[in-house]
């Protein structure tokens, strides 16, 4: 309520100015863009179509390009129980911008399935990915996923674990990185065993009580020499169970020769590591573009 407070202290002028300002800059983010929206990666006659959830959004440049571009598939936080796309408008607009086709994907989440589920999800949207993708100028054989919080982890799995898209109908992994911001759950495995924090049993419910799956569902015990390279950041005041795994997860790619970036990034709690992603030449961005091979200087943010 204080927050509240201080706002009416602000002049109504200065109040109309910032939002303007606000607008202005979404609106020149958005005009290079094209956004296709609630696309069904689910086919509507299967058992377990959910049109909320089975959708995701595609986010193309406007300006044409003779060759196909790269793509990456974000999938959301939200302690896997919440979360939506459409809060994510400003990744897909800004990936767009820096001449990367963006898939913005829904997933079902607990209560309604468990992790297994939410998984299978992701490898379904991913593979809508390959096999459409370049109906919007999107390259199929180059596609990374992303990801914050627990769509991290779920991004994390998915570039490690390649039986989550043989049993989804694709013989080959088509994920060629990841890049993880703040993940969480790349050791559910560990975590749960020793429920350490207050509330932690509230994970239960998206992650169940056998132990096998706890283990299943960790990209720790997943990683292996062959797995893809990945870029991966935490913040330095993000919760211990994100830094401890992230720090372990790190350790284990070392062990096994993966190439992978890994920064601790000064200050940042858990939330700010997504809103950065606001700035369109925030650090997380600018290293991007170079792993996905963006071509240098095919796009407005090539300009500095």
């Amino acid at each position: 309520m204080a927050g509240f407070r201080l706002l009416w202290q602000i002049p109504a002028a200065l109040l109309v100015l910032i939002f303007l300002l606000v607008f202005i800059n979404e609106f020149a983010t958005a005009r290079p863009s094209q956004r296709t929206k609630d696309i069904p990666y689910v086919t509507a006659d299967s058992p377990d179509f959910d049109a909320d959830r089975h959708v995701l959004d595609v986010y193309q440049p406007r300006r044409k390009s003779a060759q196909l571009r790269p793509v990456v598939v974000f999938i959301h936080g939200g302690n896997w129980d919440s979360g939506s796309k459409n809060l994510y408008s400003f990744v897909g607009r800004r990936l767009a911008r820096q001449e990367v086709v963006a898939v913005i994907i829904n997933y079902r989440l607990s209560p309604a399935v468990r992790v297994p589920g939410m998984a299978d999800d992701c490898a379904r949207a991913v593979r809508w990915t390959s096999e459409h993708i370049a109906e919007f100028g999107g390259d199929p054989n180059r596609i990374f996923v992303m990801g914050h919080s627990a769509g991290g982890g779920l991004a994390a799995l998915l570039a490690v674990d390649n039986s989550v898209f043989e049993k989804n109908g694709l013989a080959r992994n088509p994920v060629k990185g990841a890049i993880l911001d703040d993940p969480a759950g790349l050791d559910m495995f560990d975590y749960l065993k020793k429920m350490a924090y207050p509330g932690d049993k509230q994970y239960l419910v998206p992650f169940g009580k056998d132990t096998a799956v706890w283990r299943a569902m960790s990209a720790l015990y997943q990683v292996n020499a062959q797995s893809p390279p990945m870029l991966i950041y935490t913040g330095s005041r993000t919760y211990p169970g994100i830094a401890g795994s992230t720090q372990k997860f790190h350790e284990r790619l070392q062990q096994l020769g993966v190439k992978h970036g890994y920064k601790v990034l000064a200050g940042k709690k858990h939330v700010g590591m997504v809103t950065q992603l606001y700035w369109k030449n925030n650090l997380i961005y600018r290293e991007l573009r170079e792993f996905i091979k963006v071509k240098p200087g095919s796009g407005p943010e090539k300009r500095g």
